[in-house]
């Protein structure tokens, strides 16, 4: 991924934090039939290295996890925002998109034990549901759970590689990027205040 100095995540912590935040993520393999993208909620494992683990599942008619080969590569966009010129109030200035973005490489390691895949799927559900009202729960001992078990394959990433992008507008004058602040937090879509808020932390960290 490209990524100027002034845009690039490090800090290992960060990095697992937006992973974990921003779980659905892209899956992409390189195979027989060329390049394969699957969308998919993944869970994140410190592990026992600094890059951490990733654990998920896809349907067992889906070809990809049959024919990925090699390294693989696991896109975690996080939000983004059109930034318009005009919110710099400066001549000679052009549109940009600002944006937060994590990509994780590593291999590939399939998972067909029922008891691990029970736990993905537990695991799954557990995080996904603890922000409902009502939160549903996984029965293992339902049947019908014994039945998508055979419909599903699981799988971890062992990730060795780790790179975080923020643009975030840290080429421009503090004013600049003030302004823009100011703009996106008017906007009606969440990504965009979202990233004001993130531009604003930036700002106070002194990045």
């Amino acid at each position: 991924m490209y990524t100027p100095n002034s845009f690039r995540i490090s800090d290992t912590s960060e990095l697992h934090a937006i992973i974990r935040k921003h779980s659905f993520a892209m899956l992409v393999t390189h195979g027989k039939s060329g390049m394969t993208a699957t969308h998919l909620p993944l869970l994140f494992d410190a592990g026992e290295n600094s890059h951490g683990v990733l654990l998920g599942h896809m349907a067992r008619a889906n070809p990809q996890w049959r024919e990925t080969e090699g390294e693989v590569l696991v896109i975690f966009p996080g939000p983004h925002a059109y930034i318009s010129p005009t919110w710099y109030e400066t001549p000679r200035t052009v549109p940009t998109w600002n944006y937060v973005t994590v990509h994780a490489y590593g291999s590939l390691q399939l998972i067909e034990d029922r008891d691990r895949l029970h736990d993905i799927l537990t695991r799954t559900v557990t995080v996904y549901e603890e922000r409902m009202p009502k939160p549903w729960s996984y029965d293992i001992n339902d049947p019908e759970m014994e039945k998508m078990l055979k419909s599903i394959v699981g799988f971890q990433i062992n990730l060795s590689r780790l790179e975080g992008k923020a643009k975030l507008n840290q080429n421009h004058p503090e004013e600049r990027r003030r302004r823009v602040i100011r703009a996106l937090e008017s906007q009606p879509r969440d990504d965009s205040r979202d990233i004001a808020k993130l531009m604003a932390v930036s700002l106070s960290d002194g990045t």
